[in-house]
């Protein structure tokens, strides 16, 4: 991997991973339109690492908060009786589901299911809900206003980013908007939400990767991570201003419009939905074992 790849790589990874658009999709996209190799979920996950540094330090003052709260109610026998120590259980229960799905189906997350036919589908198909729950919704609540069940059902459709093109931001977003979260408050607690299951997988991943025969060089995963980062940061605090007076609309135009052109690209056979995969080629074509003659006597 090239040095200019790992920063136009690191961009999208930052600016993306946290607009409902999908960082996953357009690291898929973005190699194949290039000619690039695809960087495979590996590394993907690791240059994630930047971009949880960046919502760890927007938010250290609320995270110093939720940790206080959680230790001290836990001190007092009393875990749920402030706001902050309520969200900070409510965000470690709604990592459950994720880290579960992600566990059981991580053979299929890496290969198969990074198909762009799968991607596209995907950006299209949640765009739609999106599109309806933002109609629907009432946007009168609030994270004081948060229960047990709200952060178990945006936990559940955090589970659902699993399948690459849905966008962590985008299915906890929408969940939450369908709990009539206001969009600022549901995108907080989107936030909050992505640390713990975005950095057990880069660290989980970083593992994987460091085993492996073939992997990027260090400067392109630094490189990578540090790009993740800046890009990160700026795209959270736009995305804070955004959502106060305005909608998610522009991003469920732009999920459909890209799904569509993506899928027209594919059609005319100027892409192909899974060349460069990682595992592919291993999946596509097993090796056979030699077909052993009987012998008779």
């Amino acid at each position: 991997m090239s040095l200019i790849e790992a920063i136009v790589l690191g961009l999208v990874q930052g600016l993306t991973e946290f607009l409902p658009i999908s960082s996953t999709a357009h690291l898929r996209i973005v190699p194949e339109l290039f000619g690039w190799k695809d960087p495979g979920a590996a590394y993907s996950a690791v240059i994630q690492l930047g971009t949880v540094a960046a919502v760890l330090i927007y938010f250290r003052s609320d995270l110093v908060k939720l940790t206080a709260a959680f230790f001290q109610g836990l001190l007092r026998r009393e875990p749920f009786a402030t706001l902050e120590s309520r969200l900070a259980w409510f965000v470690l229960v709604g990592t459950l589901p994720i880290g579960v799905c992600g566990l059981a189906f991580k053979k299929y997350i890496e290969s198969s299911l990074r198909s762009l036919y799968i991607i596209s589908a995907s950006l299209i198909i949640l765009a739609i809900i999106l599109f309806i729950v933002e109609r629907m919704a009432s946007h009168q609540r609030t994270l004081a206003d948060m229960r047990w069940r709200d952060g178990l059902i945006i936990g559940a459709w955090q589970a659902v980013a699993l399948i690459p093109g849905s966008s962590r931001s985008g299915t906890t977003l929408t969940g939450a908007l369908s709990l009539g979260l206001r969009r600022e408050d549901a995108a907080r607690y989107s936030f909050l939400l992505s640390i713990p299951a975005t950095t057990l997988a880069g660290v989980f991943e970083l593992k994987h990767l460091l085993e492996a025969d073939s992997r990027p060089s260090t400067l392109a995963l630094v490189t990578g991570t540090l790009v993740a980062f800046g890009s990160g940061w700026a795209a959270i605090a736009w995305l804070l201003r955004y959502l106060r007076t305005r909608s998610t609309m522009v991003f469920v135009v732009y999920r459909v419009v890209l799904g569509l052109g993506l899928i027209g690209l594919l059609q005319a056979g100027l892409l192909k939905p899974l060349s460069g995969v990682e595992n592919l080629a291993d999946q596509e074509h097993p090796t056979k074992p030699p077909v052993e003659k009987q012998v008779t006597d």
